[in-house]
């Protein structure tokens, strides 16, 4: 179905470590807004899209929040390369450390573990949909609160990037719910 290539959709610039910055973009890597969740989301609803076009507009941006997720998955392991176990755990990454060295692992920013429970699909595309455009917006926002949190140059260009991504999604999700509600209502019959 997939054809990778290897390469990142967007170069990940990282100009020195910052643990907390790591820290907090485990948010989209491995929290309820993350890029995981959106890709398993999309992914996941597609099958009871009733127009081709959604399922494939589903398919799309479901695979292309994967490739937002290495991106994520990059920034974190860049922002923490060579960085002491001590300094890891000063910073409160200590039991992070200790299970999973530094490799990254789907959790939020407090360290909670991704569950399939921060997904939803419900068989109803109007419903899925508008699920879809509140996924966008609320990873935007986090984007835009990502960019606040941090100064390094490379990183701020790699989250402004993504949070520009999330604003086409949620305008494509638009779209495709326009579509779907007009079928949906032209099968009505009085």
């Amino acid at each position: 179905m997939w054809i990778y290539e290897k390469k990142l959709e967007y170069p990940v610039r990282v100009y020195k470590n910052d643990i907390g910055m790591a820290r907090l973009l485990m948010a989209q890597y491995g929290g309820p807004d993350s890029e995981l969740s959106a890709a398993v989301r999309y992914l996941t609803q597609r099958y009871t899209m009733p127009t081709n076009k959604a399922k494939g507009l589903l398919t799309d941006i479901g695979t292309e929040e994967m490739a937002h997720w290495e991106i994520v998955a990059t920034m974190i392991y860049k922002l923490v390369k060579g960085v002491p176990a001590k300094q890891l755990r000063e910073a409160g990454l200590g039991a992070y450390f200790a299970e999973h060295d530094r490799a990254v692992y789907p959790a939020d920013a407090a360290g909670m573990p991704w569950t399939a429970a921060y997904i939803q699909a419900t068989g109803d595309p109007i419903a899925d949909l508008h699920e879809d455009m509140a996924a966008e917006q609320k990873a935007r926002a986090t984007y835009e609160h990502l960019i606040q949190l941090t100064d390094d140059p490379g990183v701020k260009d790699t989250l402004r990037f993504l949070r520009q991504r999330e604003v086409v999604h949620f305008q494509r999700f638009g779209e495709a719910l326009n579509d779907v509600q007009a079928l949906m209502d032209s099968k009505k019959f009085f």
